[in-house]
């Protein structure tokens, strides 16, 4: 039998987009199949063809039901895969919520841009997929037991570990046969590694003595200070407290699984133990409502589920489900707190909210989740003065906030400590799921725990033979899906938008008419001298 061939499809120093597949004698398997975000130009992956045939491929293992992980599985059925995807119970149940959803929101923004583009004489464009091919796609989704082997190929097994991340969430072990041995090749992906202190779920778990370890490095190169849940929750009223006006608002921009049903739970304890005064939290996201519904089902099987019910109990607590009560949110008197999807303000209601509140002084905007570069949220994040939301500009003059403590995944020292549980380690160490700081950082930190030789950082659509002496490194795609160089990073449509901003700003800021005048014509003498110099 051939050796094992690993390819890197995504997460490749970033933090998105996570796809590996692993050829073997007998099939293809993907581990994830998730998708992009950030940068319009990382975003344009997500609509172009797969690098590879999607027929070709026989299983898909999934670690757990986020988007980045799972967002693309609908567009791998679109085009030809008929095969088994393996995955927890709860993630099958999180993913029945969440990749319908998915589908709805490319099928409304593809609807609004291709309103847009018509006006302006444009090309219309597709979703990438469609609410009927998430609806195939369930019915392709086979669920397991933590701990338990199950065949994925002739020769190939998979098991599931909890990861601690997400309910559900795990990470996959699977064992090759191998020719002449006895042994099988052991690879371990770690997918997403909860941290220490999470609300709902225990402390990550997996096997040791692994041959490859795939390892997440989203916080590498961090360290949270006393990140206990009683510290979370008193950071947490401390934000909220600052917050408070008696005519503004706080804004929390939540992934709507997980992070949401977390926030409800601490919120409403603090009320409810007078830590804070009676206050009105709206939940302005469907999916969060329906993922909420999930985790109620799963609550014996979280660590404070009975927490996360008596939450759900509180009087103070709103869910929006249609368009027109989301709307009147923009009416609602009082200070109030609105948890909307999503997480990092690419898309959904969040950015309504926003688009109401980001220009007033009263308003507050907390961040509770890692941002993406090119995404809305990390532009906000690093103090933007204005920004352009679906097209109109926005002065920020609302507080920007954050607080980390509740990110659902490990920082450096975790998963230090997780990497060192796996040891020992006979091959090689890829770090993947983080922007190329992140991966650094992690990668100093193993010195001395791990022969840095043999810690590898893979690009985009990097491929690597598993031999039963360490990896052969492939060459890369040439010319590459996105070169390294522009993952992880603004793009023009970011500087675009700035340069639009920048404009704006300096013709409100000219003197009197003939000063805008004379910088009109200073701008239309830069184009038509740029022309110029292409021709």
């Amino acid at each position: 039998m051939p050796d094992p061939r690993l390819t890197f499809h995504g997460a490749a120093r970033a933090v998105t987009g996570s796809c590996f597949r692993l050829e073997t004698d007998h099939g293809q398997i993907l581990i994830d199949c998730g998708l992009f975000q950030g940068a319009k130009t990382e975003k344009e992956l997500n609509y172009r063809p797969f690098p590879f045939e999607p027929d070709k491929i026989t299983a898909v293992i999934l670690s757990h039901a986020h988007i980045d992980h799972s967002g693309l599985l609908p567009k791998l059925v679109r085009h030809g895969f008929k095969g088994p995807i393996h995955a927890t119970q709860a993630t099958a149940d999180l993913a029945g919520v969440m990749l319908p959803d998915s589908a709805h929101i490319q099928e409304y923004e593809v609807q609004q841009f291709n309103r847009r583009a018509a006006r302006r004489n444009r090309g219309q464009v597709s979703p990438i997929y469609t609410g009927a091919d998430a609806a195939a796609c369930l019915m392709q989704f086979r669920a397991h037991d933590y701990d338990t082997w199950f065949a994925v190929l002739p020769g190939v097994r998979a098991r599931f570990w909890n990861a601690g991340h997400l309910l559900g969430s795990a990470s996959v072990e699977i064992e090759v046969a191998q020719e002449g041995t006895p042994e099988p090749m052991r690879l371990l992906f770690s997918a997403d590694i909860g941290p220490d202190y999470k609300l709902m779920h225990p402390d990550p778990e997996g096997p040791s003595g692994i041959d490859y370890l795939i390892c997440e490095s989203t916080y590498g190169d961090r360290d949270r200070i006393d990140a206990t849940a009683e510290r979370r929750r008193e950071l947490l009223c401390e934000e909220v407290r600052a917050a408070t006006n008696p005519n503004g608002a706080l804004l929390i921009p939540s992934f709507a699984v997980e992070r949401a049903q977390e926030l409800i739970s601490d919120l409403s304890r603090l009320i409810a133990e007078s830590r804070l005064p009676p206050i009105p939290i709206y939940v302005d996201s469907p999916l969060a409502t329906r993922a909420t519904e999930v985790f109620a089902k799963h609550n014996k099987e979280l660590e404070e589920g009975a927490v996360l019910m008596r939450g759900l109990a509180s009087r103070h607590l709103h869910f929006t489900e249609t368009r027109e009560q989301s709307i009147a949110l923009d009416h609602v008197r009082g200070f109030h707190i609105v948890i909307a999807a999503s997480g990092m303000c690419d898309a959904g209601r969040i950015r309504h909210r926003l688009k109401n509140w980001l220009w007033r002084d009263e308003a507050t905007v907390l961040f509770t989740g890692f941002q993406a570069e090119g995404t809305l949220g990390r532009i906000l994040q690093n103090g933007a003065r204005s920004v352009r939301i679906q097209g109109e500009e926005f002065k920020v003059r609302a507080r920007i906030r954050s607080l980390d403590l509740y990110s659902g995944h490990a920082d450096g020292t975790e998963l230090v400590d997780w990497i060192k549980a796996r040891l020992p380690l006979r091959h090689d160490l890829f770090l993947v799921h983080g922007e190329e700081a992140a991966i650094d950082g992690l990668a100093a930190r193993l010195a001395g725990i791990v022969d840095l030789g043999h810690v590898l950082r893979p690009v985009l659509d990097e491929s690597f033979v598993l031999t039963r002496t360490g990896v052969e490194r492939l060459s890369v795609p040439t010319p590459p899906r996105l070169g390294p160089e522009k993952i992880a990073r603004l793009d023009w449509h970011n500087d675009v938008s700035r340069l639009i901003l920048d404009i704006n700003d300096a013709l409100a800021g000219a003197a009197d008419e003939r000063s805008r005048d004379v910088l009109i014509r200073r701008l239309q003498r830069a184009l038509q001298d740029d022309e110029a110099d292409e021709n």
